[in-house]
């Protein structure tokens, strides 16, 4: 039996030098999205793999049509045959540091900021994903030098485009199938509740995208010639869009809530008991109330229901000053996110059916297709979920929130859809790492609770905790 104690310690003992290891990460450019950067991401994907082969992987990079892969296996025979093979994933690659005058130190130098018991790492991809990725390879850094390897069997897919839209990922599991399926996929790229409270993410909204073109008369129109008899395709557009929703906030479109199931009560009490404060919550963004459906609080409506919203209206003389015109045609984009089984199929053609019904005689309308995917909801009676939850209580003194994402992480489907595997989301964020933004950072403390965290949750899995 390991002894995960002294595991944890020693995590603790090398903690300077993990620190270190992803400060040689940090000052690697590997921005996907700018071509510039390609030999940057090509020299991030061999440090990985150099680091992971020293910690007993066998590990590669792996050409794609983009940026390359990294993989990496770990299975030796010293594995109990009944232990379970995980596939960890994260990603290399980082956003554009632009602006760069807003940096308060090259964002490619990483430094620590604060003092001690509140110190941050500051650097591009700190928090979003290199600090994260390798909390989980400093931790298999401390189980190499305690126990002489791993307790389970471990694959590790690192992709370089998830910044830039991963159009190598879906080709690339496809293709490798049978070598990267697992018991189950662990992703890092997520938040704590907070600093304290540990969290797993169990439900990611799906969405659809869509585009509405309302065409009306055959020429833009003089309004004082016009107005009044001919149909106003901004006017119609405007009826649409407020039929949308009733007065409580619901989705008008038929059927709309099919496969949308009620949020079991012990899922609800734990989100009740969380320290949201729904008007500080909004207060941040300048409201004083909520929108969306009045039977909900805030946080089921972001995490656990579905939403129909309109991202953008364009019709008409929009220049400076007047101009009294009847546009002969108006657009508008929606999103939707979905939850549970709802079928985002079914959500698309249902909305077309909804808004051709609109249309007056002599009146068209055209849909531009955008992209479609299901929500994903883990199972909470999950037996590896449940270890993992163990493990986290074990390490921060108190049970981790099972949290919904109102944004979509589009691996997750792609791991259930390609390998036929569900995925455990565990990351150790905050909501204030300033991602995508300059001055990313990464809290000190979140690094050291990820690396003991995943060195306690590798541990439970093989029934070692």
């Amino acid at each position: 039996m390991a002894d995960i104690a002294k595991i944890v310690a020693q995590a603790d003992t090398q903690f300077e030098g993990s620190l270190e290891c992803l400060f040689e990460l940090l000052r690697i450019e590997s921005i996907s999205t700018d071509p510039a950067y390609s030999g940057g991401c090509r020299k991030a994907a061999g440090w990985l793999v150099d680091e992971l082969n020293g910690l007993g992987f066998s590990a590669s990079v792996r050409d794609t049509p983009g940026h390359p892969m990294v993989v990496g296996h770990y299975a030796p025979e010293t594995v109990a045959p009944d232990a379970p093979h995980v596939l960890f994933y994260g990603h290399y690659d980082v956003q554009p540091v632009d602006p760069l005058e807003l940096w308060q130190t090259p964002p490619f130098e990483p430094r620590i900021e604060g003092a001690d018991g509140d110190r941050r790492i500051v650097a591009r991809g700190a928090a979003d994903d290199k600090g994260q990725l390798m909390t989980f390879v400093e931790a298999a850094r401390a189980w190499r030098d305690v126990e002489g390897g791993l307790p389970c069997r471990v694959t590790i897919l690192f992709e370089g485009e998830e910044e830039s839209g991963s159009k190598s990922l879906v080709p690339f599991l496809q293709a490798n199938a049978d070598e990267l399926k697992a018991d189950i996929a662990l992703v890092c790229d997520t938040n704590m509740w907070n600093a304290e409270t540990p969290a797993i993410t169990t439900r990611l909204r799906g969405m659809v995208l869509d585009e509405v073109i309302v065409t009306g008369p055959a020429m833009d129109l003089h309004s004082g010639l016009y107005g009044g008899p001919a149909h106003n395709p901004i006017h119609i557009l405007s009826a649409v869009i407020a039929s949308l929703h009733d007065a409580q906030g619901r989705v008008r479109v038929p059927h709309f809530y099919d496969g949308v199931a009620d949020l079991p009560e012990e899922t609800a009490r734990q989100w009740r008991a969380l320290d949201m404060n729904e008007s500080d919550f909004l207060g941040a963004i300048g409201q004083s109330s909520a929108g969306g459906e009045t039977a909900h609080s805030v946080l089921e409506k972001i995490w656990s229901r579905p939403t129909c919203e309109v991202n953008g209206i364009i019709g008409g003389y929009t220049g400076e000053g007047t101009k009294t015109v009847i546009a002969s045609k108006a657009s508008a984009k929606f999103s939707f996110r979905l939850v549970g089984a709802q079928d985002p199929v079914a959500i698309r053609e249902n909305f077309r059916a909804f808004v051709k019904a609109q249309m007056p005689e002599g009146c068209g309308v055209e849909f531009i297709d955008h992209e479609g995917s299901g929500a994903v909801e883990i199972p909470e009676d999950n037996a590896l979920l449940g270890r993992a939850a163990t493990a986290l209580e074990d390490e921060f003194g108190k049970a981790p929130v099972m949290m919904g994402c109102g944004g979509s992480i589009p691996v997750v489907g792609h791991f259930r859809e390609t390998l036929g595997m569900d995925s455990l989301l565990i990351g150790f964020g905050l909501n204030d790492d300033r991602i995508h933004s300059p001055n990313e950072k990464y809290d000190t403390s979140s690094y050291r609770h990820g690396i003991r965290s995943w060195a306690r949750i590798l541990g439970a899995f093989a029934g070692e905790a």
